[in-house]
């Protein structure tokens, strides 16, 4: 295994496309969403490719970890996640000793967490991958350009933003929260964004329509959810697309990202995605990708597993 993850001859990222086509060719759908997001990995030392003291999702803390940027796929065939990047920290790229010592190639370089989250969006839609949406919290989404490489794409977004994310209504610039007392009491609609492991996921949900610089061919909307139990609780979600896109829809990609924690969870429980001994950056990217793949294979089977039988004439169904 340690001759496959680090001396043998094969290209991870020649993999990677594989897996790409293998996704889209099996759980492809024209309604597909991508779900960009990270994931720590818990590490001991300083000599795991870049390792740092830095923020986990997965732990909730600072922790000594690596972070994987990732890209999700999910239609109603099922899901998967194709494609990922090891993030590097600053005192990495600047560090050409640790570099060395962790076989970074040398054109390799700092790049923030939503570069390689529009990288690996550029690549899936290179690739044909069927898709109209792109989902994601607000690391991703309070920045302007990653929102805006997506309506380069011709793809539209439900991605999560700030309180105080700054919205163009009409004549004004107001943040996101100003608005929240503005909706009016009919505004709100009740509706489920999915299942959850307790059943729907039922939120009260208003969109108010925001300026677009070409509102006839791809409009702009601000989506604000607010929690069933505890009104106070409330998120907000910058949204583009068709000016013809009801609420169901963007609220049906706003749940779309849930997808990507269970795919987390499930590569690290089911395919050993975090169960790895390598410390060099060649040897994370192997096995992460083989991790990714065996997750899609997994998922493919599901899919294949939950069609209906088709039953012959005379026969059993």
């Amino acid at each position: 295994m340690q001759h496959l993850l680090a001396r043998a001859d094969w290209d991870a990222d020649a993999v990677r496309d594989d897996l790409i086509r293998y996704v889209a060719e099996h759980l492809g759908h024209a309604d597909g969403v991508l779900v960009a997001d990270e994931s720590g990995f818990l590490k001991k030392g300083t000599k795991s490719a870049g390792v740092a003291r830095q923020y986990s999702g997965a732990a909730g803390r600072i922790e000594n970890c690596q972070i994987g940027v990732f890209l999700g796929y999910t239609t109603a065939k099922g899901r998967a996640l194709l494609d990922r990047e090891l993030y590097l920290p600053k005192e990495w790229a600047n560090d050409a000793q640790r570099l060395k010592e962790a076989v970074v190639p040398a054109a390799v370089g700092f790049a923030t967490k939503l570069v390689l989250a529009r990288r690996m969006i550029d690549r899936a839609v290179a690739a044909g991958v069927p898709a109209r949406w792109v989902t994601a919290d607000a690391v991703y989404g309070s920045d302007y350009h990653f929102r805006v490489a997506i309506e380069k794409h011709g793809l539209g977004y439900v991605v999560g933003v700030r309180a105080d994310f700054a919205v163009c209504s009409g004549l004004r610039q107001v943040r996101a929260r100003a608005l929240l007392g503005e909706v009016p009491a009919d505004a709100w609609h009740r509706l489920s964004c999915g299942q959850g492991a307790k059943g729907p996921r039922l939120y009260d949900w208003a969109l108010l329509r925001t300026n677009s610089p070409e509102p006839d061919e791809y409009a702009r909307w601000l989506l604000i959810r607010r929690s069933v139990c505890d009104p106070s609780e409330v998120g907000y979600f910058a949204c583009g697309g068709p000016p013809g896109t009801g609420l169901s829809e963007l609220v049906r990609v706003a749940g779309a990202r849930w997808a990507i924690e269970d795919l987390f969870e499930l590569a690290k429980g089911d395919c050993g995605l975090d169960e790895y001994e390598v410390r060099g950056w060649v040897g994370w990217h192997r096995h992460v990708t083989l991790g990714l793949f065996a997750l899609a294979v997994l998922a493919v089977i599901r899919a294949r597993a939950a069609r209906p039988t088709k039953g012959k004439k005379g026969g059993r169904g």
